[in-house]
């Protein structure tokens, strides 16, 4: 009888597995874009921003293939075929750090800055509204553009872009952040120094601007080169741009930001397995939710800090169930990814990949209104990608809750190592209708 029983229910959960794959495989789209470098992941590492953006119709996409060239990709929404131009710029693909991040200006400008790890600022604009085809390099104010790291553009709701990066190393490096004014065609300067390390310790932050034009900021102090020393968890926002910033109080602080009068959504020491640069967003009503990994125990495990009803919550995903620890420094091979996270209506998703799934892309997701609903798991593509971190198309989602994917299968040596692999498809995965996939009316 119980072998009867037992017999059951594995046919059952095969068919179920079944089912889930099928029900996919019928909500999932691939179109091919080119041919990556793969031998690092510095095509998809989680601090790009952008590696896939929409603006007026048109989807653009940027990565660097096996001769290290600087590729720039575009095709109407929804279209299976990409025009493809390589441009006449190289990157250090050896350091996966030199990732590329696009941004596209409210006159259809597209911006990309590439190949940095303290390094002096590599920054270029198309020509021409929409177009792939890139000017020469360029500066942007000539202020701190010496040693430059983790590029990223943010747009903002009257045109204008922001850009974000490090200025100087790990441990002792600033938050930069210049402006770009779509009126004067010009970058200018608006934080120095926005939040500072003293001189003992740097931030590692993830940014995103809101449906109202409200810039959220958060991030973790790191002491050193060791990742093993990230601890805690910050914030900040701002109303005007990147001009002043306050508190979830609506405390304004006095900058630059420091150890001693950052605002700390949730304290979190040292040698927790907790990762920098991941990911936050924020709802229709403009709460922040924040996601990242770290333990409490034994097992690192997804978690999500938000604000909402003028206070601070945290959720442990609790799902995963295998050990490892962080430690040292340069781009790490770790079993999983650093998530991204995307939230509509009640309902939060985090994207990732773990080895123990096959490293292929994954979704949990709950319902954060109804905090007794169980952390669902879904794998959304059949392949792996490697040591893939995610990074979707955060313009397309906002606006018509489309979610594309950058998707690529690479490898990740530990500490900067390269692997001697061939080129592998750059591809857009494309969830056609995501509430049929994860079962939600």
């Amino acid at each position: 009888m119980i072998r009867s029983v037992l017999l059951m229910f594995k046919y059952l959960l095969v068919f179920c597995s079944m089912f889930c794959f099928v029900s996919c495989a019928q909500n999932i789209k691939y179109s091919y874009v080119g041919e990556g470098w793969s031998k690092n992941s510095v095509n998809t590492v989680k601090f790009r921003k952008n590696a896939i953006i929409t603006h007026s119709g048109y989807q653009f996409v940027a990565y660097y293939n096996q001769d290290s060239y600087l590729v720039l990709g575009r095709r109407k929404v929804n279209d299976s075929n990409w025009e493809t131009l390589e441009t006449p710029y190289k990157g250090n693909t050896k350091d996966a750090h030199n990732d590329i991040s696009i941004g596209i200006d409210g006159d259809g400008f597209l911006h990309v800055s590439w190949d940095h790890h303290n390094t002096r600022l590599r920054y270029a604009k198309s020509k021409t509204p929409l177009s792939l085809e890139l000017g020469e390099e360029l500066s942007m104010t000539g202020k701190q553009e010496d040693k430059v790291t983790y590029p990223e553009f943010y747009n903002l709701p009257n045109g204008n872009l922001l850009f974000f990066c490090r200025s100087g190393e790990s441990g002792r490096g600033n938050l930069v952040i210049n402006s770009y004014d779509i009126q004067l065609k010009q970058w200018s300067q608006i934080q120095s120094n926005l939040i500072d390390g003293e001189g003992q310790r740097n931030a590692y932050w993830q940014a995103a601007v809101d449906a109202k034009g409200v810039i959220h900021l958060s991030w973790v102090w790191r002491e050193t080169w060791g990742v093993e020393t990230n601890h805690d968890l910050c914030y900040a926002r701002s109303y005007d741009g990147g001009l002043t910033w306050k508190k979830s109080t609506s405390e304004i602080y006095k900058l630059p930001i420091t150890l001693a009068t950052a605002e700390y959504a949730y304290k979190i020491p040292q040698n927790s397995n907790l990762i920098n640069q991941t990911a936050i967003t924020a709802d229709r009503e403009g709460n922040p939710f924040i996601v990242s990994y770290w333990n409490e125990g034994t097992i690192p495990q997804y978690q999500i800090v938000y604000f909402k009803d003028a206070a601070w919550h945290k959720i442990n995903t609790g799902f995963r169930d295998e050990l490892f620890v962080l430690g040292g420094g340069g781009t790490k091979s770790i079993p999983i990814s650093r998530p991204d996270i995307l939230v509509d209506d009640g309902f939060v998703g985090i994207l990732f990949r773990e080895a123990s799934r096959g490293n292929k892309v994954s979704m949990a997701y709950s319902n954060i209104i109804d905090k007794k609903t169980p952390w669902s798991v879904i794998d959304i593509s059949e392949l792996s990608v490697g040591q893939w971190e995610p990074n979707y198309d955060i313009a397309l989602w906002n606006s018509k809750k489309q979610l594309h994917i950058f998707f690529q299968n690479v490898t990740q040596i530990d500490g900067e190592g390269v692997a001697n692999t061939s080129s592998s498809e750059v591809k857009i995965l494309e969830v056609k209708k995501i509430n049929k996939l994860i079962g939600r009316k």
